[in-house]
């Protein structure tokens, strides 16, 4: 479990001495692990505002194609 759990949260041998270090450590890590986590949502948002903006996009573009065609 702690191996799994040490590739998951990225951690590295421990740089830090004695046993603040090793709070600050642990710290850090779940600290890492939570921007991570916010990273990989601002992605997720990010991709669904792409497409929606390229939806939008398409269709003000085949309006007004459509526009010119009934209007000319």
């Amino acid at each position: 479990m702690i191996g799994h759990m040490k590739m998951d949260g990225r951690l590295a041998r421990n740089p830090l001495k004695g046993q603040l270090g090793d709070a600050l450590h642990a710290v850090m890590c779940g600290a890492g692990h939570n921007l991570r986590l916010i990273l990989a949502a601002l992605r997720l948002y990010c991709a669904r505002f792409g497409l929606a903006l390229q939806t939008l996009i398409a269709a003000l573009i085949a309006e007004q194609v459509d526009h010119r065609r009934v209007c000319c």
